[in-house]
């Protein structure tokens, strides 16, 4: 939080030189599955580039490979990884903010459903099965037009995915996701202030 509160407070004309770091990873992630790329390749042209990437893109590789091989072993049905990406925005009004879902790996299945997987890629915390419930509620709201069956969040750097089928709603994912949320903003405003 206090990486993005500098950033903010950075004058435009400043240019940070970082731009998102798992950006470029995870696009380089749906080049494979789409069979237009090679992740390992890809990582080392990344690391070449950036050495800042050393360490943690080797180990988002390594997981999501892990996944990707074991998810296409479960599927027995033809599927296609999608080029364009599905998002959306979810408006919290009390808060006068926006959650915006972007970068999905999207997959259409032989029957026309989807799978659309938003990726965690944070070293800490390991993700938990109530964020993972609170994140397929944010899905759920923001993309209301798609069966939430289809939902996936990943966890990339420990290759395990939580479906919202595996993890169903618990009725109170609206009021600890604000409830959170408004933790967060009160903590940012005692940084900025601070």
């Amino acid at each position: 939080m206090k990486r993005d509160i500098s950033e903010d407070r950075r004058p435009a004309s400043e240019d940070s030189g970082g731009g998102d770091f798992h950006t470029a990873f995870w696009s380089d992630a749906k080049l494979h599955a789409r069979g237009e790329g090679d992740l390992p390749a890809l990582t080392t042209g990344r690391i070449m580039a950036n050495s800042r990437k050393r360490r943690l893109y080797p180990l988002l590789t390594e997981g999501f490979l892990d996944w990707w091989n074991e998810r296409r072993r479960w599927i027995n049905e033809p599927f296609q990884v999608l080029s364009r990406s599905v998002k959306a925005r979810h408006v919290i009004e009390q808060f006068g903010c926006t959650v915006k879902i972007e970068n999905l790996f999207s997959v259409q299945m032989a029957d026309g459903s989807f799978r659309l997987i938003y990726p965690y890629f944070s070293e800490h915390p390991e993700l938990r099965e109530e964020a993972a419930r609170i994140g397929h509620w944010v899905m759920g709201q923001a993309l209301p037009n798609y069966d939430p069956r289809g939902f996936r969040i990943l966890d990339v750097l420990r290759a395990h995915s939580f479906r919202a089928e595996e993890h169903p709603p618990r009725g109170n994912e609206e009021a600890v996701f604000l409830r959170r949320y408004a933790e967060l903003l009160k903590e940012r405003r005692a940084l900025e202030d601070g």
